[in-house]
């Protein structure tokens, strides 16, 4: 399981992105209804091959896993997709291995502490 996490902590530095944003939400349309702010945190891997991709997801065990739009004559995509305390999860296993993408990985964990302690 350690090796596997140390393989998978190399390809999400090459191939793997964080998103990590509070955005402005509006609940209704309607008038007078106030704006919430709201966190997106994701972590995703998109390639082309179908195996790599598919063994993320069976070693992590949390997430989506699924094909991926592309623009017609592009080859096909698939995307390895976990949100919020998936990823919580899935960032506290790699942030020991990974190099490029580690203060990434330590912002969403921060997040979850802060909220754990408050």
């Amino acid at each position: 399981m350690n090796s596997d996490y140390i393989y998978l902590a190399g390809l999400f530095d090459g191939e793997g992105n964080v998103y990590y944003k509070q955005l402005k939400e509006i609940k209704h349309k309607r008038p007078g209804k106030p704006v919430h702010n709201v966190w997106q945190i994701r972590m995703e891997v998109s390639m082309t091959d179908y195996a790599t991709v598919k063994w993320i997801h069976d070693t992590v065990q949390v997430g989506f896993f699924g094909e991926r739009k592309v623009r017609e004559g592009f080859k096909r995509q698939w995307r390895w997709r976990a949100s919020y305390r998936d990823a919580l999860s899935v960032a506290r296993g790699l942030i020991p291995y990974c190099i490029t993408k580690k203060d990434n990985l330590q912002q969403i964990i921060d997040h979850y502490e802060k909220a754990r302690k408050v």
